[in-house]
């Protein structure tokens, strides 16, 4: 697997395995409305940002990585940052002694679907980690924790291609932190992917320091710093 596929991951993601959930052309596409609103070029240097508009309504908003050219005609940037690709780089994570051998799930896991969306909507609405839809739990496998009908922890996978697999989504109610339950399921996810001969990444807002470390101690590295931005297209 080469490493530099990871540096238009999203690109080879929506024209390869994912193809299917992506509306566009052959130069500019995104995923497809209900998913996570991210958008993906086939040249990250010249954007073909006119393709794309005619599958984008006005004022919708999306995510764009790698991406720090001017504001092209008819979209306007609202927010950029920095956010850290992270690769592992470790052995599989043993399972915790409590948990009984795959595939069974501990108690209170649950393997999240179509009837958890609206649990997992609140829960990224409280946690903001990332950009999420309600179609979005279709690109992977996704878990969570659930107390009766809250939903204390969840972790998926979203992007992937040429062998590498993103692990996304990652979130805890405040109530719940520092109980290791994301931690878990993100092992879960980690475990399964190496198993299918499949190399995991990540990506994380440069600020979101607490996060980075947690990353950093479970095998994970750092591999590039690289510029996300929000945008829409203009109503005018």
């Amino acid at each position: 697997m080469s490493l530099a596929l990871l540096d238009n991951i999203t690109w080879h993601t929506l024209t390869g395995p994912q193809a299917h959930f992506a509306a566009g052309t052959g130069a500019a596409r995104r995923y497809a409305p209900g998913f996570s609103p991210i958008l993906g070029f086939a040249d990250l240097q010249r954007p073909d940002f006119a393709a794309l508009a005619p599958h984008c309504a006005p004022g919708e908003h999306f995510y764009c990585a790698g991406w720090s050219g001017a504001a092209p005609a008819g979209w306007c940037i609202e927010a950029e940052t920095t956010m850290h690709q992270m690769v592992w780089d470790g052995p599989p994570p043993p399972a915790a002694a409590d948990e009984p051998p795959e595939p069974a799930l501990p108690p209170g896991t649950e393997r999240l679907g179509v009837a958890h969306v609206p649990r997992m909507l609140e829960l990224v609405a409280l946690t903001q980690p990332g950009p999420f839809g309600p179609r979005t739990v279709e690109l992977g496998a996704y878990y969570g924790c659930l107390d009766g009908e809250r939903l204390r922890a969840m972790a998926g996978e979203r992007m992937g291609a040429g062998g590498f697999r993103e692990i996304s989504g990652v979130c805890t109610h405040p109530d719940d932190r520092g109980r290791g339950l994301a931690h878990r399921l993100m092992a879960r996810l980690l475990r399964q992917q190496i198993a299918r001969g499949e190399q995991p990444f990540l990506h994380v807002m440069h600020d979101n320091h607490a996060a980075c470390r947690v990353y950093e101690r479970m095998g994970f590295r750092l591999r590039r710093a690289m510029v996300v931005r929000v945008l829409a297209r203009s109503s005018a």
